[in-house]
């Protein structure tokens, strides 16, 4: 079993990443982001994509009624359907679903986000969650009919109602449910880097401890995927290779090692 990330950047080259997925025999679970798409939908309509930053340094995308409806139209609708479209033409059975589908990702709703504005100290709070279970029955049936699920946000939490997450949360606990050896994480650069602004500072190597130990040196998102991440590896036997979605070839670049590896060895 094989869990695939595809990040949401509109420079990846997605029929790439999906032609080289058609040539994997192991079955396989997408889970794919749309935050370039989002961004240019939220453009077009006049709407602002707000960011909040915790007191404890972590960004996230604030997440109100609108900013769900952006959700929907971007991750759910357009780019869930034209990557279920090109896993279709390159010979993948794919299913597009967001969590709220068959509650095939559920969620417990976030009790609030504490930031700082203005020298003060609030609680904010939103339509936001973490990913806690799985309904492994429901893709269990689809895998074992030759199908690729294809998933994505928004989730379903305990009210029913829909909620953002953080796709690197919803990777980790679908690698869980599986048992997943391998993670594939296609990002628009070349693998996590010590500067975001030199992308020849690819870090090449990582394991549990060397995570917690970057995500104390950098800032910005790549520190809460080194937190997500550091979750993943911890007492877990799973490989997870995180490289550049943008070249031509994705797949085999990332299965040649130019990209991080990040190894993690049971307790």
């Amino acid at each position: 079993m094989v869990i695939v990330k595809i990040g949401g950047g509109e420079d990846l080259n997605l029929a790439g990443i999906i032609r080289g997925l058609a040539e994997l025999v192991e079955p396989m679970i997408i889970v794919h982001g749309a935050n370039g798409a989002r961004d240019d939908l939220a453009a077009r309509l006049g709407q602002e994509v707000r960011t909040l930053t915790s007191v404890s340094g972590y960004p996230s995308v604030y997440s109100d009624a609108p900013a769900l409806d952006l959700l929907m139209m971007a991750y759910a609708g357009l780019r869930n359907k034209r990557l279920v479209e090109l896993c279709q033409q390159h010979g993948l059975d794919a299913v597009g679903l967001c969590g709220l589908d068959g509650g095939v990702i559920r969620a417990r709703r976030n009790r609030g986000i504490r930031v700082q504005e203005d020298g003060r100290r609030r609680l904010v709070r939103d339509l936001s969650g973490k990913p806690v279970e799985v309904n492994r029955k429901l893709l269990g049936l689809l895998l074992d009919a030759g199908h690729v699920p294809l998933l994505t946000v928004p989730l379903l939490d305990e009210q029913g109602r829909a909620v953002n997450s953080e796709n690197d949360e919803v990777v980790r606990l679908l690698q869980a449910a599986f048992k997943a050896e391998t993670v594939l994480q296609f990002m628009g650069a070349p693998g996590l880097l010590r500067d975001p602004d030199d992308p020849s500072s690819v870090i090449r190597h990582l394991d549990a401890t060397a995570c917690a130990t970057w995500e104390g040196r950098l800032g910005g998102r790549i520190r809460r995927k080194l937190r997500a991440l550091h979750k993943l590896l911890d007492n877990n036997p799973v490989t997870v290779l995180i490289g550049d979605g943008r070249c031509d070839d994705p797949v085999p670049n990332l299965l040649a090692g130019r990209c991080t590896t990040a190894v993690g060895v049971a307790a």
